[in-house]
């Protein structure tokens, strides 16, 4: 079985935050494919499917960003899954809004739900897809940026272009294919001309 965690904060409030894209992801996962309906359990919410001869739980930690890798590991015991069969999706600052990177290991970059996450797991060997959120103008205008809206465009871009995308590269992940996955999309940026505001 697989695990696939979107990162974010749980509340109304976040619910369309840049720092949420992971939960936002999800969200529109569940809804495109008439998946199973998020239920609490614990410390996270999980959908528990099958698709395409897959078997998989999304999980959204019910914790804060901060401590996204007490949700991940109390999803991993309940549900019985190895670290090699966990994929993280979150946002990165570092990339320009609308391009995804995926990766089979790295460092946290800075991302405090991945910090974690690798201080819980131990180690930094477990894939993740990174979504591109832009940056502020001035590194001070950083905690609003994140926790700020995307606009009815940036969310109609992620919906169009970005999401189908992530949706593809986790099919492809989850056959054994993440250098297919790699090959194929760590080079696109469909929106690196649209407005992150």
């Amino acid at each position: 079985m697989h695990l696939i965690m979107g990162l974010g904060n749980p509340g109304k409030k976040y619910t369309n935050n840049r720092h949420n894209i992971g939960f936002m992801f999800l969200d529109y996962l569940v809804d495109k494919n008439n998946l199973n309906q998020f239920k609490k359990k614990k410390n996270y919410y999980y959908s528990l499917n099958n698709f395409e001869d897959i078997n998989f739980v999304c999980i959204k930690p019910a914790t804060y960003m901060n401590l996204s890798g007490n949700a991940l590991i109390s999803a991993m015991n309940f549900f019985k899954i190895e670290i090699n069969n966990i994929l993280i999706i979150l946002d990165d600052i570092a990339l320009p809004f609308g391009k995804i990177r995926i990766r089979e290991n790295g460092s946290h970059g800075g991302h405090n739900g991945l910090k974690n996450i690798q201080l819980l797991l131990g180690n930094q060997i477990y894939k993740r897809i990174r979504i591109g959120i832009g940056s502020p103008e001035y590194a001070g205008q950083m905690i609003n940026y994140v926790l700020g809206d995307f606009n009815i465009e940036n969310i109609n871009t992620l919906k169009e272009s970005v999401f189908p995308n992530v949706e593809d590269s986790i099919k492809l992940i989850t056959n054994n294919q993440i250098k297919e996955a790699m090959n194929k999309y760590n080079a696109i940026n469909i929106s690196e001309n649209k407005d992150q505001s």
